[in-house]
């Protein structure tokens, strides 16, 4: 079992921050980074407008929290709009056992 560095760690978040990624491809990405994944929180509410989904990745000793703001459409009024979430900010940590 080998725990991320920091320069790992690093690596990790500028994957998960890109452009180009999303909720999904995120949650899949750590998924897959660690079949001992558990998760800690799902779109837990901690501030206004932010959802919050934490990723305890066992095996690798880092905890990734993912930070979503809500996206909502305007449009008639007399009609259901589909409310999105948007990646915000990615937080990666190091958990207690992880010395490196």
């Amino acid at each position: 079992m080998a725990y991320l560095n920091e320069k790992e760690r690093q690596q990790l978040l500028d994957e998960l921050t890109s452009p180009n990624m999303t909720f999904n491809k995120a949650k899949r990405k750590l998924r897959w980074l660690d079949s001992k994944t558990k998760l800690g929180v799902y779109r837990n509410v901690q501030n206004t407008g932010e959802w919050m989904t934490q990723y305890h990745l066992v095996g690798k000793g880092v905890i990734v929290t993912l930070i979503e703001s809500n996206s909502t459409v305007e449009g008639d009024p007399n009609t259901r709009t589909p409310v999105g979430f948007e990646l915000q900010r990615v937080i990666v940590e190091p958990t207690a056992e992880n010395r490196t």
